[in-house]
């Protein structure tokens, strides 16, 4: 997030079957700079300009040359490949930063004779068994958490174990740009409560949506699922991570409705993108609510919490004490209006079932030293809903 696009590919003729690379042209109309977009291109349409390649024997290049990291998506890791074609492949990634009124950027995509080296890996996410089945994720700007069936189950008698239920997110701050979800894991828990140099954990989420869980809203009442059921880690990095997280059905005003999520965590993003898929029992159409905690601020820090509603955004501004101040954000491209209630407030759109509800989610924290007022901040979620509105178009080409 962290902002993502998914590349409409328009991919030429592939009539050359034995091209020694592929010409990739990326075009958009924002004037806006759309720093570490991501590049899809589908790996069939690669494999067809370049029979026989493979993940570790290609190199996508930038117009001056330089070898760009890539990420190639796995969608059928049990797939049997006798032909060498990359059947089990989804899609190659790699990312490029439009300067502001920059429209168009070519690319590469060439055979190589050695092998392409492992790239940094810039987004992350696991389930964390030893903190009784959290989810965590993270990109090279921030961290997320949210919490498993294992924090939701009542305590056995005579052991002192946390007991929360909620579907709410988590964020973790961060002030670096590796990984750190297993270190402060590995640290524990009081420790990543405090910034000893890295970041912390300071957000709240309690009983509340957090910063981007949802729910069923009747007008009057949200309906939360509770902690979720089950996840499936669909990539991992280096660029891209994608995973679902599974919520087991819950009444929502008298219908059932169960829920998927999948999580899209691109690097260089404040904001990840979010598809909520709703199934629900009855008919018609779900009012569902996206929520930031209406108390987010860490305890003792005082905090001044500044809400803005903004067509399709849902903002927040919070300045602390000692812990500085960071900002949440929601960016709802259907939304039809705002709401609350004592826990959250809330921006609204109407879900189908079985269709996903796609929306943005994430946050920054002034003492990483990017995001330093609400004004910046405001700017980055107005981009994100640009950007959402106006993805880039790729076009590839065979080249000899």
């Amino acid at each position: 997030m962290k902002k993502l696009v998914f590349a409409a590919v328009l991919a030429a003729p592939l009539a050359h079957a034995h091209a020694d690379g592929i010409a990739v042209t990326v075009q958009q109309d924002l004037s806006i700079a759309r720093p570490s977009e991501t590049i899809a291109i589908p790996w069939k349409d690669v494999n067809a300009a370049l029979p026989g390649a493979m993940v570790q024997k290609i190199a996508v290049k930038d117009a001056r040359g330089r070898v760009l990291p890539h990420q190639v998506t796995n969608i059928a890791p049990q797939a049997k490949d006798p032909k060498n074609e990359g059947v089990a492949y989804g899609e190659l990634l790699f990312q490029h930063s439009f300067a502001a009124g920059e429209q168009s950027a070519s690319f590469t995509v060439e055979r190589i004779d050695g092998v392409a080296p492992p790239f940094p890996i810039k987004t992350f996410a696991r389930q964390v068994p030893e903190r009784l089945d959290d989810f965590a994720w993270e990109n090279d700007k921030i961290a997320h958490r949210t919490y498993g069936p294992a924090l939701a189950a009542p305590a056995p008698a005579g052991v002192v174990k946390e007991v929360l239920v909620t579907s709410g997110l988590d964020i973790w701050f961060k002030r670096v740009d590796y990984p750190i979800v297993d270190r402060w894991y590995n640290k524990g828990h009081d420790h990543y409560h405090k910034d000893q140099g890295e970041g912390m954990d300071m957000y709240n989420v309690g009983k509340s949506r957090g910063a981007g869980g949802s729910g069923v809203w009747s007008g009057e009442t949200l309906y939360p699922g509770v902690n979720y059921a089950s996840y499936k880690i669909l990539a991992n990095g280096p660029i891209r991570t994608v995973f679902e997280l599974h919520y087991a059905p819950w009444d929502a005003a008298g219908r059932q409705v169960s829920e998927v999520k999948r999580f899209t965590v691109d690097a260089g993003h404040w904001f990840d993108r979010i598809d909520s898929t709703f199934t629900a029992s009855g008919d018609g159409p779900l009012t569902v609510a996206v929520g930031l905690n209406k108390t987010p601020g860490d305890k003792g820090q005082d905090p001044k919490v500044m809400t803005s509603r903004d067509g399709k955004v849902l903002l927040q501004w919070v300045e602390q004490t000692s812990n500085d101040a960071f900002g949440t954000a929601v960016v709802l491209p259907s939304a039809e209006g705002f709401a609350q209630d004592a826990l959250n407030e809330l921006i609204v759109a109407k879900a189908t079932p079985g269709k996903p509800l796609r929306y943005y989610a994430g946050g920054a924290w002034r003492r990483a030293g990017e995001i330093t007022s609400r004004e910046q901040w405001q700017r980055q979620a107005a981009d994100i809903a640009a950007r959402d509105a106006s993805p880039v178009r790729v076009t590839i080409k065979p080249v000899k």
